[in-house]
């Protein structure tokens, strides 16, 4: 078991990371303007859920896959991109929305939380990025490396759900107001699918 003097810097750096611009918290971000804190929230459960997967990938080197094989790369980064542009032409076809929820195409908490889970395991970068951060933090005299990369996985999750929390939190009670305008939420709306276009061109062209 790794000891609480190397968790806790790992704890720091993944609280950091959870803050650079990235197609994750950008989602939570637009997804908490457009639809409220508690729509956040729930994807933000959705893409804490995707990072168990990643974690398991990794601890059970399926992720070296994805860091080894192009094909694999590429496929898994064309569905991602995919996604991103279906969610692009959804929120460009909604219509205003009212801060109640009722609004032209409602959608419930379950399906905002599977978005959040395909939204994450959907980006080949999750789990190279895994494949490339954990490792080096863990101390094979220890124990058990598989075991080590687990906490890691769980800490880093952690982290994750509390920044991305605090940022569904801060971005909806700043959209509160807006909510209450038809021509806001439509304006938003058409953000949205851009940032999702801009998301779905970077995954599409990134490399490893």
């Amino acid at each position: 078991m790794l000891p609480i003097d190397a968790l806790l810097p790992f704890f720091a750096t993944a609280l950091f990371l959870g803050l650079v611009p990235g197609p994750d918290n950008i989602f939570v971000l637009m997804q908490s303007v457009l639809r409220g804190k508690a729509a956040g929230l729930m994807i933000v459960l959705g893409l804490c859920t995707g990072l168990l997967l990643h974690t398991a990938l990794v601890a059970l080197g399926v992720a070296v896959i994805f860091q080894t094989s192009l094909w694999a790369f590429n496929a898994l980064k064309i569905i991602g991109a995919s996604y991103l542009v279906y969610l692009a032409i959804l929120s460009f076809k909604t219509g205003a929305e009212k801060i109640e929820g009722q609004g032209t195409s409602p959608i419930t908490y379950k399906k905002l939380y599977v978005r959040g889970i395909v939204m994450n395991i959907t980006n080949p970068k999750v789990v190279v990025f895994f494949l490339a951060f954990l490792p080096p933090f863990t101390q094979p005299k220890l124990g058990p490396v598989s075991e080590q990369l687990i906490l890691l996985g769980g800490v880093f999750i952690l982290a994750t759900l509390l920044v991305f929390t605090a940022i569904a939190m801060m971005a909806a009670s700043i959209a509160s107001g807006l909510k209450k305008s038809d021509s806001a939420q439509n304006i938003l709306h058409k953000m949205a699918a851009a940032v999702f276009l801009m998301l779905a061109f970077n995954l599409a062209f990134s490399g490893l």
